[in-house]
């Protein structure tokens, strides 16, 4: 009796052993069949148009921030620097537009089942739900004031009102979006202009070209728009 009792006390540390190493096997090939899974060209290119696609979106986020720094100084002078003022929000048109297009690639393709952004995975709720409101608020805030210098000055007290409650509100949802996602920004929106990171990733020139070029747009933009507001304060 005593040697079952003993032989059934080495058997249960034996079979805990072979347990653990059947899910430490098990664990490996998990591992081999995930690394042979990404060398897959198809699945490479995936991912790494995932990581473009982020790359991007924080290259448009950096530029849109600088702007929008100094807009906000042009609204403390708003009288002094209004020409500025019109000139930096026309300025900031063509990179928003381009920003929400990133971000709406990157939406579209989650919902849309891709397994690379779903390997991803999606920015944390409270933001997947502040989004859309930043983008409409955006949105009516530069129709707004685009439309209070084009338009007729019969349009101006309406228009000037939804300009200014649609700023109030974006002012406070779009601090929140920028706050919860500055450490992406910070950590991604270099890596397409340091030499060490850009060949990380291929296509970082197209990149890099679709920001000039937005910025590029926005100063033409500016250039032939802001005369429509001169003298405004006068009219």
């Amino acid at each position: 009796m005593a040697g079952d009792h003993s032989s059934g006390r080495l058997a249960a540390p034996r079979r805990r052993l072979a347990n653990e190493e059947r899910l430490v096997a098990l664990g490996q090939r998990i591992d081999q069949r995930t690394e042979e899974h990404e060398r897959d060209p198809r699945v490479r290119r995936a991912i790494l148009g995932v990581e473009g696609n982020a790359r991007l979106t924080s290259s448009l986020a950096a530029v849109i921030f600088v702007l929008l720094a100094i807009e906000g100084v042009t609204i403390v002078l708003i009288h002094n620097l209004f020409n500025a003022h019109v000139f930096v929000g026309l300025l900031l048109i063509p990179p928003i537009l381009a920003k929400i297009s990133s971000t709406g690639w990157r939406f579209a393709k989650y919902y849309s089942g891709s397994p690379a952004y779903r390997k991803k995975g999606p920015p944390l709720m409270f933001l997947r739900l502040l989004g859309p409101l930043v983008v409409v608020l955006t949105l009516i805030v530069l129709a707004s004031g685009v439309a209070l210098i084009a338009l007729p000055t019969s349009f101006r007290a309406t228009l000037f009102f939804v300009h200014r409650a649609s700023f109030v509100l974006w002012i406070g949802v779009t601090s929140l979006h920028v706050l919860g996602h500055l450490g992406e920004t910070i950590r991604l929106a270099p890596r397409d202009w340091l030499a060490r990171t850009r060949r990380q990733v291929t296509g970082a020139t197209a990149r890099q070209w679709v920001v000039v070029w937005a910025v590029a747009a926005g100063l033409i933009s500016a250039v032939l728009v802001t005369p429509l507001g001169y003298g405004w304060f006068t009219r």
